[in-house]
């Protein structure tokens, strides 16, 4: 079946919640953890933060395979596929074997899938769901790997890694003869929004600019997405929703970029949950990948409020909040390895893969 032929119209649900989830949104900020969520709650400062909206709070344990401190390709291969890998594979276990991730598997049952990111397509964490490379850096066969599922919708940087490639391939044309609808910008008025086709929405040519550049696309991306992708299968959809550059800022340790990654990312956030509490039928997972910066937050001169500092410009092994909201939200609680994330959500809709041993 080809990809614009995909899904129906999906039927109104009711408000109140489902015993499992139809849909589930897992948002990653990456690198972040708990000093970055607690400054972006006393950064927000006014009202309630949509941290404490969720019920439930767990607590997830970063590190890869063989190193306590993980890196972004190692930890997003952990919640894709469930299990270790080393620092810098895409979607690999060792040794080197491909891991079918939880959005490959649900794309194939029919389910919609979508990724919308603040990096380009190949950077580590969007990769790691999708594509399958020893090595994170190799950009342009990760772009390769994009044609081999059926993605709904993508929406976030990278355009040049499919069209301005060393083999001079256009990958483009290739998604295009799919069935695809390619846009480039940040207008997503042209967009197939009924559920009519799949799309890339690619925002830039290799990476967006930062949210204290002006980048405001992802909150809405994240709401549209969520409704569009409600429209292209009966069955749900699996959203992975990435705030990309809160790690950026803090590998650069710079408070003013990283407050607006946080409070933008916060945003992307609360469209998520809206939509859960309209929806009833969607499991809500928000989390980091790991810490970056060791960051602590001091006393400032000025009563209320805190002075970001940084111990770092590297990743640390600080254990990483898990919110959860919706359907089977209460399997989050408690302290787990990343890779448990995996297995919860399988768990919510109804699968053991623990006791199958199915990965």
């Amino acid at each position: 079946m080809a990809c614009a032929e995909r899904g129906k119209p999906a039927s109104k649900v009711p408000t109140t919640l489902v015993q499992r989830p139809k849909n589930i949104i897992l948002l990653i900020g990456d690198g972040m953890a708990t000093p970055q969520v607690s400054a972006a709650v006393y950064w927000r400062g006014v009202g309630r933060s949509v941290w404490e909206r969720f019920p439930v709070v767990g607590f997830h344990q970063s590190h890869a395979l063989d190193e306590r401190v993980t890196d972004s390709a190692a930890s997003a291969t952990a919640f894709a596929c469930g299990q270790k890998t080393k620092n810098g594979a895409i979607g690999l276990v060792p040794p080197d074997t491909p891991c079918r991730t939880i959005l490959e598997e649900l794309s194939d049952r029919g389910w919609a899938t979508g990724i919308v990111v603040t990096c380009s397509a190949t950077h580590a964490t969007p990769a790691s769901f999708i594509a399958h490379q020893e090595f994170r850096a190799f950009t342009d066969h990760i772009a390769e790997d994009y044609l081999k599922t059926r993605l709904d919708c993508f929406i976030g940087g990278g355009k040049g890694f499919f069209d301005d490639r060393y083999d001079r391939r256009n990958l483009l044309d290739s998604l295009r003869q799919r069935g695809y609808v390619i846009r480039f910008g940040l207008s997503m008025n042209r967009l197939p929004l009924d559920g009519s086709a799949p799309f890339y929405l690619f925002t830039a040519h290799r990476e967006p600019p930062g949210a204290h550049e002006g980048r405001r696309y992802l909150p809405y991306a994240t709401a549209l997405a969520c409704q569009y992708l409600q429209k292209r299968s009966p069955k749900g959809f699996f959203l992975m929703v990435e705030g990309s550059q809160i790690d950026w800022a803090l590998h650069a340790n710079d408070a003013r970029w990283l407050k607006a990654e946080l409070l933008d990312f916060d945003a992307a956030v609360a469209a998520a949950l809206r939509f859960a509490q309209q929806n009833g039928e969607t499991l809500v997972i928000a989390t980091g990948d790991h810490e970056c910066g060791g960051m602590s937050l001091n006393p400032a001169k000025k009563p209320k409020q805190f002075e970001p500092a940084f111990t770092s410009r590297l990743h640390s092994a600080a254990m990483v909040p898990v919110f959860a909201y919706g359907p089977q939200a209460s399997l989050f609680s408690g302290v787990y390895d990343n890779t448990d994330i995996y297995f919860k959500m399988w768990e919510a809709l109804g699968e053991n893969r623990r006791a199958t041993g199915v990965k």
